[in-house]
C-alpha cells in the first residue's frame, strides 16, 4: 500500500523539508508545471513514494516512457529519503538537465540505495524525464 500524503504539515517525501503541498503536491495534485528539472526530479521521486503510476508517466518523456508501471505489483517499497548530488543546467531558462541524486529505500527489510544520473528535457515549457545518463 502506498503511504498517504494528505496535510499542509506532512513534510514532502523529497526531504526539501517544506510540506507536501507547497511542494511536489503542487504538481502531482494542481497540475502545477516544474521550473527546473531538479523540481521534477524530485516530484517524480514523491510519486514514487505515493505510487503515484499516473503523473510518473506524465512525467516521461514519450520517446522513453514505459507504456505502464505496474507499481502495486512490485514488492512493496519503503522509501526512506532523497540525497541530492548534483545538478547541470536545467534551470527555467534551459532545455536539457543532469540531476544526479541518492535514493535510499528497503524492500522486505533489506536496504537499498538507488545512484543515478538522471537526463531531463524541456519542451513547450514543460520538464520531461528521459532517462539514465550512462
Amino acid at each position: 500500500m502506498a503511504k498517504r500524503v494528505s496535510t499542509q504539515q506532512d513534510n514532502c517525501p523529497c526531504s526539501s523539508g517544506k510540506a507536501y503541498v507547497e511542494c511536489c503536491g503542487r504538481y502531482h495534485q494542481h497540475n502545477e508545471v516544474a521550473l527546473t528539472a531538479e523540481q521534477l526530479m524530485r516530484s517524480r521521486y514523491s510519486a514514487y513514494v505515493l505510487a503515484d503510476e499516473r503523473y510518473l508517466l506524465a512525467s516521461w518523456h514519450s520517446s522513453t516512457r514505459p507504456l505502464s508501471l505496474n507499481l502495486n505489483d512490485e514488492p512493496t517499497t519503503k522509501w526512506l529519503g532523497l540525497r541530492l548530488i548534483q545538478t547541470q543546467q536545467g534551470q527555467a531558462n534551459d532545455s536539457e538537465g543532469i540531476v544526479e541524486f541518492i535514493a535510499r529505500y528497503k524492500i522486505s527489510g533489506k536496504a537499498y540505495k538507488l545512484h543515478e544520473v538522471s537526463r531531463f528535457i524541456k519542451e513547450s515549457e514543460k520538464w520531461y524525464y528521459i532517462g539514465r545518463v550512462e
